[in-house]
C-alpha cells in the first residue's frame, strides 16, 4: 500500500480542470512527482503510446513501462519493442504475459480463432489474454498512465486526464493525451524521430492482436480495422472500460476454475 492517501474523485475531478489545457508533459511532471515509484505507463506501442514513452523518459529514464503480450500480436510489434529498447538505453519495459494455463484451457474448449465466432467469445479471449495480466500487474500500483485520446472513439468522447480507476482497485488513472488529435500526436512523433509501428505505413490506424486488426479504408475511422467482422458491438477489449455480458462470465469462471458447477 501507499504510505498516503490516494484521491478521490473530488480531487481528480479538480485536478482534471487544472490540467485541462496544459501540455502533456505538466500532467506527467506532476504524476511522476506524486506517485513514483508506484506508477507505470501502459503502452500497446500505437502511435499513442511511443510518443508517451518518449515524453516519459525525457522526465525520468526510470520510468516503468509495461505492455500486454499477448501471444497474438503481430512480429512488427516485437520488431518495434527492439528498437525503441535501442533508442532509449535502459528502458524499463515488461511484458505481462496471460496465464498459459488458462489459454490452455480456453484453445481447448472453443480452439484458437473463437473470436471469429461470437462476441462473446472474442470478449472472452481478450479477458483471458489481456485483461487479466493487466489486472493483476495494477494491484501493485497507485496510478498509471494510458495514451487514451477523446477523438478515438465514441466510448472515449468524454475521458479526463485525471480518473479514479473504479475497475482496478481506485487507483488512479492518467491520460495525458486526452485532448490531443491523432495528428498532434503524429507531429510529435515525426518532430521527435520517436520509432513507430512499421503496420502504421501499411494502412493501419490501430494496432491490437495480428488475427483482430486490418487496414482500414480511406474515410473509415480509425478503430474500424479492430474486429472489423462485428456487427454493434464495441471497439474494446475490457482494458479501458469494462465489458460484461452473461454470455462469456460464466464460461470465464470455469475456465479460471471458479465454476461451482
Amino acid at each position: 500500500m501507499s504510505t498516503y492517501e490516494l484521491i478521490d474523485e473530488l480531487e481528480a475531478g479538480e485536478l482534471s480542470v487544472a490540467f485541462e489545457g496544459e501540455e502533456p508533459e505538466t500532467l506527467l511532471v506532476w504524476a511522476l512527482d506524486r506517485f513514483a515509484p508506484r506508477i507505470a505507463l501502459s503502452t500497446a506501442f500505437q502511435i499513442d503510446g511511443v510518443a508517451l514513452i518518449d515524453m516519459c523518459y525525457r522526465i525520468d529514464p526510470e520510468i516503468r513501462v509495461f505492455s500486454v503480450d499477448s501471444g497474438r500480436l503481430p512480429q512488427e510489434t516485437f520488431e518495434l519493442i527492439e528498437r525503441l529498447g535501442e533508442r532509449y538505453p535502459g528502458l524499463d519495459l515488461e511484458l505481462l504475459s496471460p496465464s498459459a494455463e488458462h489459454v490452455q484451457r480456453m484453445v481447448g474448449r472453443h480452439g484458437p480463432n473463437l473470436f471469429y465466432r461470437q462476441v462473446e467469445l472474442r470478449l472472452l479471449c481478450c479477458r483471458v489474454r489481456k485483461v487479466l495480466p493487466l489486472t493483476r500487474y495494477l494491484a501493485g500500483l497507485d496510478a498509471w498512465i494510458t495514451g487514451l485520446r477523446r477523438d478515438q472513439w465514441a466510448s472515449r468522447s468524454d475521458i479526463r486526464k485525471v480518473e479514479i480507476d473504479h475497475d482496478h482497485g481506485g487507483i488512479v488513472k492518467l491520460n495525458p493525451l486526452a485532448e490531443w488529435t491523432e495528428e498532434e500526436v503524429w507531429d510529435y512523433v515525426r518532430a521527435n524521430d520517436v520509432p513507430y509501428h512499421p503496420l502504421y505505413d501499411r494502412g493501419y490506424t490501430s494496432i491490437g492482436c495480428a488475427p483482430c486488426t486490418r487496414p482500414t479504408a480511406p474515410g473509415e475511422p480509425a478503430r474500424a480495422g479492430r474486429w472489423w467482422w462485428e456487427e454493434n458491438a464495441p471497439k474494446e477489449c475490457g482494458i479501458h472500460c469494462a465489458i460484461e455480458t452473461g454470455g462469456f462470465e460464466h464460461d470465464l469462471r470455469a475456465l479460471l476454475g471458479e465454476d461451482d458447477g
